[in-house]
């Protein structure tokens, strides 16, 4: 920035050491997570110092992130608590903290099992400990931020596919078979996060197969719902898999050069095209040889 002679402002990602219990991979906040620096310890500080001297960048706030799908309010309680703490020490070294973003995380329904929090309860109570804390100390911050995501638009989407195939192995286990897979949906072989859904065209009939839903990637591990109740399928049938809003398309890849598929908007009966589905051309686009 010293060559446009500007000034950039800074928010550094600390590590709050808050225990959200939710999936390992999804843990962001460990003693030994790799995301952000830890407040205990002193070389975290030190780096503070730096970047609040610095000439050319500002000092703006703290920015912290539990982790993700998590279902437990006290931990983003305790993450408001632990943090302001931290913020209170580097106001008493004269340090200014203008921002404080609390990241998100906050856990959604998926399917049988999940309770989703109060989200209004749990904002409400976060903004009471930051704000009892910044006027007890008069820590001077200014601005509070959160990253709702997931939790406004995972359960707007919703991803279809056609069943192409169906198969009872010699053990018994019954799979359908579709057009998409990990490359759409990662989440289930990533961390095996579980969804639910229904055949769309049969919504009305019972749920009385326990069955597997497998892509057609080549990979043990490609499965997309997994020993789940659905309707009996037919070639042709559409499964809807809900609540893929959030952390599909964005993670979505060509593995085994499988092209993406569209993404549509559709309210009040009306349909819009967002994004186009690839084609074999784009998966060669780049290609020399």
């Amino acid at each position: 920035m010293w060559k446009k002679q500007k000034k950039t402002n800074a928010i550094l990602r600390i590590n709050p050491g808050i225990d959200a219990h939710t999936h390992e991979y999804i843990q962001t906040s460990k003693f030994d997570s790799k995301f952000g620096e830890s407040i205990f310890m002193e070389e975290t500080k030190e780096l503070i110092r730096r970047i609040n001297g610095s000439e050319w960048v500002k000092f703006e706030g703290i920015h912290a992130h539990i982790g993700s799908q998590i279902f437990d309010v006290s931990s983003f309680l305790k993450e408001a608590e632990v943090i302001t703490e931290y913020i209170k020490g580097l106001v008493e070294e004269g340090i200014g903290v203008e921002t404080l973003n609390l990241g998100g995380g906050y856990g959604i329904y998926y399917s049988e099992g999940d309770k989703p929090i109060d989200l209004e309860l749990c904002l409400k109570e976060q903004v009471r400990i930051i704000e009892k804390i910044n006027e007890e100390y008069n820590l001077g911050i200014k601005k509070l931020q959160i990253e709702p995501g997931r939790s406004l638009i995972a359960n707007a989407g919703t991803t279809l596919y056609t069943v192409q195939g169906l198969k009872t192995t010699y053990s018994g286990k019954h799979y359908y078979f579709i057009d998409g897979g990990m490359t759409d949906n990662i989440r289930p072989a990533l961390y095996q996060a579980v969804y639910s859904g229904t055949i769309g065209n049969r919504c009305l009939e019972e749920k009385e197969n326990i069955v597997t839903v497998a892509g057609k990637c080549c990979e043990s591990g490609d499965l997309i719902m997994k020993d789940t109740k659905l309707q009996r399928a037919e070639l042709g049938d559409i499964l809807c898999v809900f609540g893929t809003g959030a952390y599909n398309y964005s993670m979505a890849s060509n593995y085994n050069k499988i092209p993406r598929p569209a993404v549509v908007m559709v309210e009040d009966g009306e349909s819009a095209l967002m994004v186009r589905r690839e084609s074999y051309e784009d998966l060669i686009r780049n290609d020399i040889y």
